[in-house]
C-alpha cells in the first residue's frame, strides 16, 4: 500500500516539473512583435531578455529595421532588414545593452525605435538619439513595452513625446494626434475667452450713464474716421445721429 502511494506521489511530482519545463519553454518562444508603419515603430521601446527574437512586421509602407552601428553594446551583433514592403524580419538580441535603431527611408522625420536588452548600457546611454526621440531605457524596462501612441501623445509615464504615430514632425497622420490635435481645444478655449470679454464689456457699457455711453460711442467713431474705415458723408451722419441722441437724452 505504501510503495503504491510512493509511486502515485513519484508519478505525480515528474508530471509537474514536465509541466513547468513545458511552460518555460513556450515563455521563452515567445517572439515580441515590433510594427513598422506610417513612419513609426510600435511599440517604440522594449525590453526583452537576453536570447529573445524580436519580429519587425510591416503594417503599412516600406520600411528597413536598421540598428546605429555606434549604438549597440560593445561585441553586440548589428543588423539591417534592408527596406521591405511585406512580411516581417527577425532578429535575436543575445548582449545585454541599449540599442537603437531607425527606418532607413525615413530616419531624416524621426522613424527610430529602442530596445533594452537585460539591463540599460553601451554607447546609446553617452548621448542622445540623433533623429526623432526615444523613451528613456530607464521607463522601458520598467514598463517592458511602451506603445507609439502613448508616446507621441506626451504621456509622462511614458518619458517623453515627440508626434503623433505614424507620423514624422510636420507630418500629418489619421491614427496619431501629437501636439497638433490639442488645437482644436485651444480654438475653442479662445472664443469662449472672446465671449466672456464681450459679455464684460456690454454689462460695464449698460452700467454706464447715457452720456458716457455717447462720449465712448463718439471717441470711437472719430477714431473709425481718422482710420479712414468710415466715410466723411457716414461721419458726419453718425455724428448727427450720436448728437440727435444725446440731445433727446438732455432733455
Amino acid at each position: 500500500m505504501n510503495s503504491n502511494r510512493r509511486q502515485f506521489l513519484q508519478l505525480l511530482g515528474t508530471s509537474a516539473a514536465a509541466g513547468a519545463g513545458l511552460t518555460q519553454r513556450v515563455t521563452a518562444q515567445e517572439t515580441p512583435v515590433v510594427k513598422m508603419g506610417n513612419n513609426y515603430f510600435d511599440p517604440i521601446g522594449l525590453h526583452v531578455e537576453p536570447g529573445t527574437t524580436v519580429q519587425f512586421e510591416i503594417a503599412a509602407g516600406a520600411h528597413s529595421a536598421t540598428a546605429y552601428q555606434d549604438r549597440i553594446p560593445d561585441g553586440a551583433q548589428t543588423f539591417d532588414s534592408g527596406v521591405i514592403s511585406e512580411g516581417s524580419f527577425k532578429q535575436t538580441f543575445d548582449t545585454p545593452g541599449t540599442y537603437d535603431y531607425y527606418c532607413s527611408p525615413h530616419q531624416s522625420v524621426g522613424m527610430v525605435g529602442r530596445i533594452v536588452v537585460g539591463e540599460p548600457g553601451g554607447p546609446a546611454e553617452q548621448s542622445p538619439i540623433p533623429n526623432g526621440d526615444v523613451p528613456s531605457s530607464d521607463r522601458i524596462v520598467d514598463r517592458e513595452t511602451i506603445a507609439y501612441e502613448a508616446f507621441a501623445d506626451g504621456d509622462s509615464s511614458s518619458s517623453g513625446g515627440m508626434m503623433g504615430p505614424g507620423m514624422g514632425p510636420g507630418m500629418g497622420s489619421g491614427r496619431g494626434r501629437g501636439w497638433f490635435g490639442g488645437l482644436p481645444f485651444v480654438g475653442g478655449a479662445l472664443g469662449m475667452l472672446g465671449v466672456i470679454g464681450g459679455a464684460l464689456y456690454w454689462a460695464l457699457r449698460r452700467g454706464q450713464p447715457s452720456s458716457e455711453q455717447d462720449n465712448t460711442a463718439m471717441a470711437t467713431l472719430r477714431n473709425r474716421h481718422e482710420r479712414g474705415e468710415i466715410s466723411d458723408e457716414e461721419f458726419q451722419r453718425r455724428r448727427n445721429q450720436l448728437e440727435t441722441t444725446d440731445g433727446n437724452t438732455s432733455k
